[in-house]
């Protein structure tokens, strides 16, 4: 994914921008099953400091999803923006869900994986199709199992009572 490399070991102590465009093959090459199709567009503001650097990344576009309802294709439209901080270190690690460590002699960052995974969190559990946005909860159906009348506090079980009188003897 070398298009999705940023070289930081060349640049200046200031903010970059970078642009990309990109559609279903970058999907392909994340191959993780959730996100298979979509057209995005991210721009990339990285500040590079001294002991820490800052990307800023804008999300714009829409993914193809299968409504859960209908089995409908649909496009969902994706409108973000997210920070990660990559301080450096001694190691590569995940200080947090928004700082990433990484080490002293780290030449670039493959910010890829990073986009992939804000597109992917981006999308919501339940995937409606939007004919179906207007609907209340109140019209879905419920299961249960078992009574919906509601047992009475002070009502005891009558197993309970079977096993005081077992203690009583």
């Amino acid at each position: 994914m070398e298009s999705y490399r940023i070289n930081i070991l060349g640049l200046s102590l200031n903010i970059h921008h970078f642009h990309y465009e990109f559609g279903d093959e970058f999907f392909r090459k994340y191959d993780k099953g959730l996100v298979s199709e979509g057209k995005f567009t991210v721009d990339v503001a990285l500040d590079k400091r001294e002991t820490f650097l800052e990307a800023e990344f804008k999300i714009k576009g829409s993914v193809k999803l299968i409504c859960d309802r209908s089995l409908d294709d649909f496009d969902y439209p994706v409108n973000l923006s997210r920070k990660i901080i990559f301080k450096y270190g001694d190691q590569d690690m995940e200080v947090s869900e928004d700082v990433m460590m990484i080490h002293h002699g780290t030449e670039s960052l493959e910010i890829g994986q990073y986009i992939y995974e804000f597109i992917a969190l981006a999308i919501p559990m339940k995937k409606l199709h939007p004919r179906f946005k207007d609907e209340s909860e109140e019209d879905t159906m419920i299961y249960t199992s078992g009574s919906t009348e509601e047992k009475k506090a002070d009502e005891i079980d009558p197993r309970w009572e079977m096993l005081k009188k077992l203690n009583k003897n």
